[in-house]
């Protein structure tokens, strides 16, 4: 029996493209594919995977001629998120049809689906062809990313009698540090800060990728320039020099002494020596760690759901409501939570999701509750997967009565004294809350932000309805850094879109909210690693993976992300 794996995307969704095929395999019922595929990665967006699996019966590249033997669907983001970046799924027939040549069993159309891919490893079915509807053995999948020079330089300079520049007073000097083209030309990487009124100046230390430094070459040229700085930005050029990473990666040394040089002074002055030299004062180097690296590390993502009960959501009975439940299409919420939960599910191993409501009169004694239960479990909030949020939601909407006012302080607050219990990096908490009305318990809310940023938490916010969100702005901190009572937050950990700007007018939800979850969930990876980063937690060691194949050239590359997953 020989083997052959087909891996097929499609995007947009229902569009299937092949995106590559494995070698073939001869003769054994546990092929281990050696070719690998290059895809890009987006945590915040949902890239289905489609695998085909063949036996291959001649030399044709007709796939109709060989025997169809299953094949599996997944997400990047579930083989991501499982242990060790490595996921077993059945292989099943599932629906075909005969080809009318052949009379072969075809594969099932795409379930409407994008991907890309790699199979490692397979176990067989014991016949050629498979059963429909039948297991027909397992693939074994697995990723990892491509490092692509993730090293960070941290560097700091000094200079000594830099020429004059300033008729009052000394120069204002300042550094630019410059890559160097394949053409030739230079691109600016770096300028330091501007030391006023000295000719003797001392920087401060700074860091740079080495990506951006010399796109990886330790041997390409890097340019620096001098200048004096001056207010109306017409800075006098000091002078130069050049140097490459090899050279500035040997330290503080004699060799890392630059004359700066000023070409016009240098031709026009025979007695010329230089316009003073630059030191290299201290270098390090340590490799950047990426989102990635710790989830394969087993960081776990807990996702809480938070939903809002109040009145100016409307009669859930009429259909003019925000909650009104119609038997032919989700809500604003249900589509909003689908959206993100979807998504964000693959990276919690349980699948367990505290559910949250605020705003409702409880019975049996009316009481209003900002922080209760979906579930009506008041020990134990989780829900079983996405499907068990959805369940908990409708049914609380049947028991519980709408009320007021929007409160957002107390499930932040619950949210994060749950991620203060684990610091160490194992666990990472998003809060998504989903309200349609303003804010009632602003001051509140934005101290319980500002003493969440300083733990291992994110907060998405998603406004449903036609009211005014000026003040989840506020919140966002994208252009001014949230505070409450002088205090700063430590990171800006709070993202809010409108979903009425993700509503599609045609009624195409899957795009709309594919859109809406990207939107969201973007900014969820450089805010775990910023919390790791403050927090100094370097990413734990992958779990053991049995022994593969050594690596065999790439076979394809989608152009356009700086983030790739080898697979």
């Amino acid at each position: 029996m020989m083997w052959k794996c087909e891996l097929k995307t499609s995007f947009p969704p229902q569009a299937v493209l092949v995106f590559g095929r494995t070698e073939v395999i001869d003769n054994t019922l546990n092929p281990d594919f050696v070719r690998k595929f290059i895809v890009d990665y987006f945590f915040e967006e949902k890239q289905n995977l489609r695998f085909d699996l063949y036996d291959v019966d001649s030399k044709s590249p007709d796939l109709s001629k060989h025997d169809f033997l299953g094949q599996a669907f997944c997400t990047l983001g579930e083989i991501v998120g499982s242990s060790g970046s490595r996921l077993e799924k059945p292989l099943t027939i599932g629906a075909f049809s005969l080809n009318s040549r052949t009379g072969k069993p075809m594969p099932a159309v795409s379930n409407g689906s994008g991907l890309w891919m790699e199979s490692l490893r397979s176990t067989g079915p014991e016949a050629s062809g498979g059963v429909p509807g039948k297991k027909c053995g397992s693939i074994i999948l697995s990723a990892e990313e491509l490092s692509n020079c993730r090293d960070v330089a941290t560097m700091q300079f000094c200079a000594n009698k830099l020429d004059k520049k300033d008729f009052f007073g000394k120069s204002d000097p300042f550094l630019v540090f410059y890559r160097s083209n394949e053409d030739g030309t230079f691109t600016i990487c770096h300028k330091t800060e501007v030391m006023k009124n000295t000719l003797n100046p001392v920087w401060q230390t700074f860091s740079i990728p080495v990506r951006a430094l010399c796109n990886g070459d330790y041997d390409r040229t890097i340019k620096v320039e001098v200048y004096d700085w001056d207010r109306d930005g017409s800075h006098d050029f000091i002078g130069e020099f050049t140097t490459s990473y090899r050279e500035l990666a040997r330290g503080q040394s004699q060799f890392n002494i630059y004359e700066v040089i000023n070409p016009k002074k240098k031709m026009k002055k025979k007695k010329y020596v230089n316009s003073g030299t630059v030191t290299l004062l201290s270098f390090a180097v340590e490799s950047e760690s990426t989102f990635l690296d710790y989830i394969k590390g087993g960081t776990q993502i807990n996702f809480t759901v938070a939903i809002d009960f109040t009145a100016s959501n409307g009669n859930p009975s009429q259909s003019t409501s925000l909650h009104y439940m119609s038997p032919y299409q989700l809500n604003a919420y249900a589509l909003a939570l689908t959206a993100v939960g979807e998504i964000i599910q693959h990276y919690d191993s349980d699948k367990m999701f505290p559910a949250l409501g605020f705003g409702a009169k409880l019975p049996p004694d009316g009481r209003v509750s900002h922080e209760f239960p979906l579930n009506g479990n008041q020990e134990n909030p989780s829900c079983c997967g996405i499907d068990g949020i959805l369940e908990a939601y409708h049914s609380s909407l049947r028991t519980v009565q709408l009320y007021g006012p929007t409160n957002f302080a107390p499930v932040v607050t619950h949210v994060a004294r749950n991620a203060a219990t684990v610091q160490d990096g194992s666990q990472y908490s998003v809060l998504l809350i989903i309200t349609d009305g303003v804010i009632s318990d602003m001051a509140q809310t934005k101290e319980a932000i500002v003493n969440a940023a300083k733990l291992p938490m994110s907060i998405i916010i998603v406004g449903v309805g036609q009211a005014e969100f000026d003040a989840m702005v506020e919140l966002d901190g994208d252009d001014v850094r949230i505070s409450s009572r002088g205090k700063l937050a430590e990171r800006d950990i709070v993202q809010f879109v409108p979903f009425r700007d993700y509503v599609d007018r045609t009624g195409n939800h899957v795009l709309s909210m594919a859109r809406l979850a990207r939107d969201v969930l973007a900014e969820i990876p450089d805010q775990l690693v910023s919390y790791m980063k403050a927090q100094g937690i370097r990413p734990r060691p992958p779990p053991a993976a049995p022994a593969q194949s050594p690596p065999q050239s790439p076979a394809h590359s989608p152009p356009g992300s700086p983030l790739h997953t080898n697979i």
